[in-house]
């Protein structure tokens, strides 16, 4: 088996909900998904009060892995992420930042906070694609970790 297979998460359909309000940057989401070698579904929310209004549903399973955007209207990310984190049904979800924002306070907040990655949005088509593959890859594994600090950030290098 070549290096490049193996890095390929195992073929089940994975249920991923983004959490991001700009429109654009969710099609550009749907679209470098959908060209990924993977089975997934896909469900999106604008804001943070969507997002755990769906999270709270008890007919809802949960999501696979919640990309999570920071800067939404209403409820945002921070909010929603700290709200995740102290509801016993919410804790394991994965939860990858995916946002525009990139500061060192920023970052160390969702650090503490237990977001398990921090992914800046890419401006570049295939960084996007690789960057995603990499998040769902590490999703696939069975116990899916918290990493130190220094592997907190996804660049996509896969």
């Amino acid at each position: 088996m070549n290096a490049k297979a193996e890095s390929h998460p195992p073929q089940r359909t994975l249920n991923i909900l983004l959490a991001d309000d700009d429109l654009d940057d969710c099609l550009f989401f749907k679209e470098a998904l959908e060209e990924l070698p993977l089975s997934t579904n896909l469900t999106t929310v604008h804001n943070g009060d969507q997002l755990m209004e769906r999270l709270a549903l008890k007919k809802t399973r949960l999501p696979h892995v919640l990309f999570l955007d920071l800067n939404m209207p209403g409820k945002n990310g921070f909010a929603c992420l700290k709200e995740i984190r102290l509801d016993d049904k919410l804790q394991k979800l994965p939860v990858f930042i995916f946002s525009t924002a990139f500061d060192q306070d920023m970052l160390n907040l969702v650090y503490k906070d237990a977001a398990h990655y921090y992914i800046r949005k890419p401006a570049e088509f295939s960084i996007l694609k690789n960057v995603i593959l990499q998040a769902l890859t590490l999703v696939s594994k069975k116990k899916l970790s918290l990493p130190g600090r220094e592997d907190f950030v996804l660049k996509g290098d896969l």
